[in-house]
């Protein structure tokens, strides 16, 4: 079902690879990844950008990380008020958002894919559990839980990042907020989230999952449920993380059962509402084969406490 064929009210009716030539009230066309670049709040014709802005083919946290000389450390101090609103923005955005579980996947992945109704159902069954749907608000997985949270009358809402080939919020956002910096954005997902679900995705899918486990077990956040969506894809990092990184000592037996890997996201959105409502979470979704299975916070206890000590990230 493509996204075209019901969009959402009040919102352009396009799907996502044509709104880039979709024209504009003037009769403009607008070509985000061509004619105009987004600079935070600012969209701007890319060539006014490129004249007046040498250096703006550098994303924000190339910019920030990169090694300051001298003659330009006077322009740090408005980048510190810059992340700062970041911040104050974000919280602002979501702070009444309510129950809400953070959905992480690729953009990459076509409307054609199986994998986008897994996300679609996935969006839809959170939804319908009383749950809002955060994403990173670009196209592909990330896409289709939005569409099928708002579909089903959910609160679905997008944290999009500025990137140096534009990444526009997908069509079926209910609330977008938009991010320079990607420790800001992820702050976000992190603070306002009951629940981790990691559809297959690339390097940024696995950064957030990640980050998420490694917060978890080091204790800075609260044990909350991690789900891995994909028996198949997911199967090869686990084999990898028993066969080598357990042995060596890397990581403990107790780490591998903050995470569970199934293919049922009807599932995941139990568990993630028994979670939340205090009760046991985890026994409809299948768990990452041979580990212990702990059900997300189900004893109560700080991450690591089953005779090992949290390793520092």
């Amino acid at each position: 079902m493509p996204d075209t064929a019901a969009p959402p009210p009040d919102r352009p009716s396009r799907s996502d690879e044509s709104r880039s030539t979709a024209p504009a009230a003037g009769g403009e066309p607008i070509s985000p990844g061509r004619d105009r670049l987004r600079a935070g709040r600012l969209v701007v014709r890319r060539e006014a950008m490129e004249r007046q802005v040498p250096d703006s083919s550098r994303t924000a946290d190339e910019q920030f990380l990169r090694p300051v000389r001298a003659p330009f450390t006077d322009t740090d101090p408005w980048r510190v008020l810059r992340i700062t609103s970041e911040f104050v923005e974000g919280f602002d955005a979501l702070a009444d958002v309510g129950q809400a579980v953070s959905v992480f996947g690729s953009a990459r992945v076509l409307e054609t894919d199986p994998l986008y109704e897994t996300a679609r159902l996935l969006g839809e069954e959170l939804a319908k559990a009383g749950f809002a749907v955060i994403t990173g608000g670009g196209p592909g997985l990330m896409s289709a839980a939005n569409r099928g949270c708002h579909e089903a009358g959910g609160f679905s809402i997008g944290c999009n990042i500025e990137l140096p080939h534009e990444q526009w919020l997908n069509p079926w956002v209910d609330l977008g907020v938009e991010f320079r910096y990607f420790f800001a954005r992820k702050t976000m997902f992190v603070k306002y989230a009951d629940g981790f679900v990691i559809l297959p995705g690339g390097f940024g899918t696995l950064d957030e999952f990640f980050e998420a486990v490694t917060l978890i077990q080091t204790g800075k956040i609260r044990h909350f449920p991690v789900f891995l969506v994909g028996t198949e894809y997911w199967a090869g990092l686990f084999d990898w993380l028993r066969s080598t990184a357990l042995p060596m000592g890397m990581i403990g037996e107790a780490d591998l059962a903050l995470v569970r890997i199934t293919d049922d996201v009807a599932g995941i959105a139990r568990a993630m509402r028994e979670f939340v409502d205090g009760g046991s979470s985890g026994d409809d979704a299948r768990r990452a084969p041979g580990s212990a299975g702990q059900a997300p916070g189900s004893a109560g206890r700080a991450p690591g406490s089953a005779g090992e000590a949290p390793e520092e990230g």
